[in-house]
Formats: structure tokens, C-alpha cells, sequence
């Protein structure tokens, strides 16, 4: 079975927020990288092989998961080697536990970026990649 013909190429990822330097500043100390572009309501970085764009929204609302009273929006899940050095790096980044956890899986944790969005840290002796 062949693959199709790609139409589209990856440009990048658009995050809605309430303060977009302090996203640009938590994801790049999170994944390293640096700024691309900046503009007083937008935040453009490269970290991590991606390019994620961070746009001021007045009336962000961040996301009430697992609730879908306020949608999730987006999900990133990070690989790390060591879980609890990469949770300790990511609170003193600004991050902080979601309120939801699962108790019967230990291999992951679900944190909270400045702007409320979850995101996972996965430890690599159980994530399964491409």
C-alpha cells in the first residue's frame, strides 16, 4: 500500500491565550528553542522541530478538562527520561498539576501551561512513538 500524495506541510501550531510571552517563555524553557517572530499580541517560537504561534486572546477562557465546559482547545504529550525532574522543571516554569490524574497509570502526569491548557508528560520507558 502506497502513502497519498501529501496537499499540505506542517507549518505550525496556533495557541490562543491570555499572555502570549509568558507561553512563548514557559514552552521554550520547557523544550528550548528560541523566538522567531514577536508583535505586541503575538508570540512566534521554534522549539522542539515545531513552530508554535502564540496569539492574545482579551477573552480566553482556559479549558475546564476533563469537564467540557470550557473545551480543551489543544493537547500536547512530551516524552521526558526522567518524570519527576521533567514535573519539578515544568512547575518551577509555571506549570502545575490538572486536578484530574489517573491513579492506576504512574507512567504519566497530566499538568496545566500558564493559559489552563493540559498537556502531558509521558515517561519514555512506556510511550509509544512512530
Amino acid at each position: 500500500m502506497t502513502e497519498p500524495t501529501p496537499i499540505v506541510q506542517w507549518c505550525a501550531q496556533s495557541i490562543e491565550c491570555a499572555d502570549p510571552e509568558a507561553m512563548a517563555a514557559f514552552y521554550l524553557g520547557l523544550m528550548g528553542g528560541r523566538v522567531t517572530h514577536r508583535k505586541p499580541d503575538w508570540v512566534g517560537v521554534e522549539a522542539g522541530g515545531l513552530r508554535l504561534n502564540f496569539h492574545r486572546a482579551e477573552e480566553h477562557r482556559a479549558p475546564t478538562w476533563p469537564s467540557m465546559e470550557v473545551p480543551m482547545q489543544h493537547h500536547f504529550d512530551f516524552v521526558v527520561g526522567d518524570l519527576v525532574e521533567a514535573i519539578s522543571k515544568a512547575q518551577r516554569l509555571g506549570a502545575r498539576f490538572a486536578d484530574f490524574q489517573d491513579e492506576d497509570d504512574p507512567s504519566y502526569v497530566v499538568l496545566l501551561d500558564p493559559s489552563g491548557h493540559p498537556f502531558c508528560l509521558i515517561s519514555a520507558s512506556v510511550a509509544v512513538r512512530p
